[in-house]
């Protein structure tokens, strides 16, 4: 194994390997990774990025990144679901220590035991979190939210339903409001609709809201219509950057699969394995070169912003193209690993069958490479984000 994935001990070399013996069974059965879940939970993984002085590690973005992409070499769809619960709870930690206490509720709460999830996704909506379809209403209290969100993970345990929606009759124009459903609220339905081709043990359920009610205390920000501050930029940074390692560890993983394999296979028309193919081996490069490419470039975005590099309006830019450049990257390889494998791959029991739906879904999630090349552009240009094209 690489210095990519070693050296970072938060979870033990044993419990990895029981993850990954457990993979197949959560792929095939669809459920969710239950035993994964509390080994995680009484490891102290959860609260990686809690301040220590509130019970956690202390760990800053850089640092979880690289655990991510640790337990994704093993595990990615285990990765995946936790990173949702890991990015609430590494934003609040950022904000806390910038001097923003307005979400240290958040962290006290998770070194609790409370486990939050991530409602942004919803259909129609391609630049979530800035716009929402879901209703939201001011009342006594709280905030009601009217809606259907999709793609959350964490179905069956969390506790904290991070989710925003559209304040429409805002005083001042539409605002977008962000708050916490907790488990407990009346005006919601868990929709079982997870049934698809890859990271099957999220169980990224729909969550049908149906004026589901959301007290001030949990209420975190309400911003202008796709407006953002440092809490919606935080949001990318943890979210997008988590994605990013969790496929960088898949990449790796086919790799490391896929080598042993070339080098034991046999033809008729060589006297020598086929890793002495020229045709093999150009495709092995082509491999290694591409693997070689995403960790340090992560590495170095997810450094920057833990050191508190200060690109300002540049940051959202750098955040979508890392998190771009390692979904498509990984892609690539895992495909090239499947030509390499003649053919075994094809089997539902091999791994690699797996990993190739798995790396396909990193595409899915956002920013889509059509947004990613508009923010990437327009901030190169000086083009304010919101701004739409004119012709004639």
């Amino acid at each position: 194994m690489d210095t990519m994935i070693a050296g970072y001990q938060v979870l033990p070399d044993d419990m990895l390997k029981r993850f990954a013996e457990r993979v197949g069974t959560y792929d095939r059965e669809n459920r969710f990774f239950t035993e994964d879940f509390e080994d995680l939970k009484r490891a102290g993984y959860l609260t990686i990025p809690v301040p220590k002085e509130m019970g956690g590690r202390g760990l800053t973005l850089a640092e979880v990144c690289r655990e991510q992409r640790r337990l994704a070499y093993y595990a990615p769809a285990t990765a995946l679901g936790i990173n949702m619960h890991l990015y609430w709870v590494g934003l609040a930690a950022d904000l806390y220590r910038a001097g923003d206490r307005s979400l240290e509720w958040m962290l006290r709460e998770a070194a609790a035991g409370e486990i939050f999830a991530a409602g942004h996704a919803e259909r129609g909506n391609d630049i979530p979190v800035l716009l929402s379809t879901a209703q939201a209403k001011k009342v006594d209290g709280g905030f009601t939210f009217t809606g259907r969100k999709m793609f959350g993970s964490l179905a069956p345990v969390w506790t904290r339903y991070g989710m925003h929606g559209l304040w429409a009759d805002a005083p001042g124009g539409p605002k977008v409001v962000h708050g916490f459903l907790p488990r407990n609220a009346k005006g919601y339905r868990i929709v079982e609709t997870w049934d698809t081709l890859g990271m099957r043990a999220t169980r990224s359920d729909d969550v049908l809201l149906e004026g589901a009610f959301v007290p001030d205390k949990y209420m975190a920000r309400t911003l202008p219509a796709g407006g953002a501050d440092a809490f919606v930029v935080a949001i990318f940074a943890w979210a997008l950057m988590g994605f990013a390692n969790i496929y960088c560890g898949i990449a790796r993983r086919a790799c490391d699969l896929v080598l042993p394999t070339v080098k034991g296979k046999s033809s008729m028309g060589l006297t020598r394995s086929m890793a002495y193919h020229p045709g093999v081996q150009h495709g092995v490069a082509e491999m290694v070169m591409a693997l070689d490419t995403i960790a340090p470039l992560l590495d170095h975005v997810a450094n920057e912003w833990s050191t508190g590099v200060d690109h300002g309006a540049g940051w959202p830019a750098k955040i979508v193209s890392a998190k771009l450049h390692a979904v498509e990257t990984c892609w690539k390889i895992v495909d090239q690993a499947m030509d390499l494998s003649g053919g075994t791959g094809m089997f539902r029991s091999s791994e690699l069958e797996r990993l190739f739906r798995d790396a396909r879904c990193g595409r899915f999630h956002p920013t889509n490479s059509i947004l990613t090349h508009e923010i990437v552009a327009k901030t190169a240009l000086g083009i304010d984000l919101g701004e739409q094209p004119r012709w004639g």
